[in-house]
């Protein structure tokens, strides 16, 4: 079946689709596989549907981690270990694994499967690229392999030779920041626990943060020698963790849903986990659906925001809102050029981030409204429902399992749109060309 594929691959100038439409192929065939699989009798006790095994694929392959049935209950261990494959080819990326599999064969690696892994890795240039997906694979194998052995030391007691298998699937749920979890209540029976608490969001953290970072920092060790991504990353990272645990600790104190009836220590580990886990995380230790709806409404800013590039995590990302503020910074005190870091941003980083905003908050706000139309009434849960889809994160108020036909089409939509990129999305109708006319300048009043 290789052969075929990579034929396919060579026909893409006669096709004329370019890399980031073949890669959303590639996304799409990968669901279609996976859902036909979670739909096979041997994945699940009778209760999954094709409407269903398609939704729970999506989630898994887009590493959202929104389900419309309790994934420990309802699959089988086979099922299980196929949601797990899924998220970790889909938190990965698809690419990463198809041209490591080339280089194990002895296979060289053409132009046409670079330019689709350079998509599938969100960079600009074409060197390296080989390189980069070796180092994912051996970050992601690494962190999997040590937090699952560490998880086991709760599991494993607790449910014995099994707790083995939910250590690892946990485990690589979290450092691909999918958030699918065996428990019908996430990890809310483990509030307290501090291997829980500290394994788990490490996780995801260094899952978001993005392999590059995570490679520069390894490899530099030197705060003024890394990059000026790897350092917006870690500060921006920082921030938005601080800022996302001591305002959930504020906002929630006193709720009776969610912190009120907890001891102060376990309001703080609580507190911790909720603030970092909308970073695209999704897992989740007390009652999402019982949060204040400004608790909701920060939360679903951290999940707009998301994680880094080249991650697991979705969101627009943390370098994206901080080349946003630096713009704004810039346009206030009248400089033509962004400065951060002893180093200068050009306007073509500012008119990327502009266009992604841009197209990220056009299909959010689309999202809602088509959704409040079907789910009138519930207006905070649709709206939190929806960013928690795009951002990948799979955090959500108790409204997943309701969703009909229209609304489950809706949430799968933007979910794999968020995964795959809205740039890239919009790549399809995107034409690289040199105008022919040039139109004298005009002026239009702002503000």
């Amino acid at each position: 079946m290789t052969a075929p594929f990579w034929s396919f691959l060579r026909r893409k100038k006669k096709l004329r689709m370019p890399p980031p439409a073949l890669l959303s192929l590639f996304y799409m065939a990968l669901i279609l596989l996976g859902a036909i699989f979670l739909w096979l009798p041997i994945s699940h006790y009778g209760d999954i549907g094709p409407s269903e095994a398609l939704f729970t694929a999506t989630s898994a392959v887009t590493v959202t981690g929104l389900a419309l049935a309790d994934t420990g209950s309802a699959f089988t261990g086979f099922g299980q270990a196929i949601i797990a494959m899924l998220i970790q080819l889909g938190g990965l990326g698809l690419m990463t694994f198809a041209v490591l599999l080339l280089g194990a064969l002895g296979i060289p690696v053409g132009m046409p499967q670079r330019l689709i892994l350079r998509e599938d890795l969100n960079q600009t240039s074409l060197s390296n690229l080989t390189y980069i997906a070796r180092m994912i694979l051996v970050i992601a194998l690494a962190c999997e392999t040590v937090g699952a052995t560490l998880l086991a030391l709760i599991f494993v007691p607790e449910f014995g030779w099994t707790g083995l298998w939910q250590a690892v699937f946990h485990s690589v749920s979290a450092f691909n920041n999918a958030g699918f979890a065996l428990h019908p209540d996430s990890l809310s029976q483990w509030v307290g626990n501090p291997i829980i608490n500290l394994v788990i969001p490490a996780l995801f953290i260094l899952g978001g943060l993005g392999f590059i970072v995570v490679g520069d920092v390894y490899k530099t060790r030197n705060w003024r020698k890394l990059t000026l991504h790897s350092k917006l990353m870690l500060v921006g990272t920082a921030f938005l963790i601080l800022w996302g645990c001591v305002m959930f600790g504020l906002l929630e104190w006193r709720n009776p849903e969610t912190l009120g009836h907890l001891s102060t220590i376990d309001k703080l580990w609580a507190s911790w986990f909720q603030g970092v886990t909308p970073r695209t995380a999704g897992f989740n230790t007390i009652n999402t659906g019982g949060m204040h709806d400004s608790t909701s409404l920060l939360t679903m800013t951290l999940m707009l925001v998301g994680g880094g590039s080249t991650s697991t995590a979705g969101g627009i990302k943390v370098t994206t809102l901080f080349v946003l503020l630096l713009a704004t910074v810039a346009f206030f005190r009248r400089q033509t050029t962004l400065h951060v870091f002893g180093r200068s941003l050009g306007v073509d980083e500012v008119m990327k981030v502009l266009a992604l905003t841009t197209i990220s908050m056009l299909l959010v706000l689309t999202g809602i409204f088509v959704m409040a139309i079907n789910h009138d009434g519930q207006f905070i849960d649709v709206a939190f429902e929806v960013t928690s889809a795009f951002g990948t994160v799979g955090l959500s108020r108790g409204i997943t399992d309701e969703l009909d036909g229209i609304g489950r089409g809706i949430i799968m939509t933007i979910m794999f749109v968020g995964r795959v990129g809205p740039l890239a999305i919009g790549f399809f109708l995107a034409t690289r060309s040199v105008p022919k006319v040039k139109y004298p300048a005009g002026q239009i009043y702002l503000g």
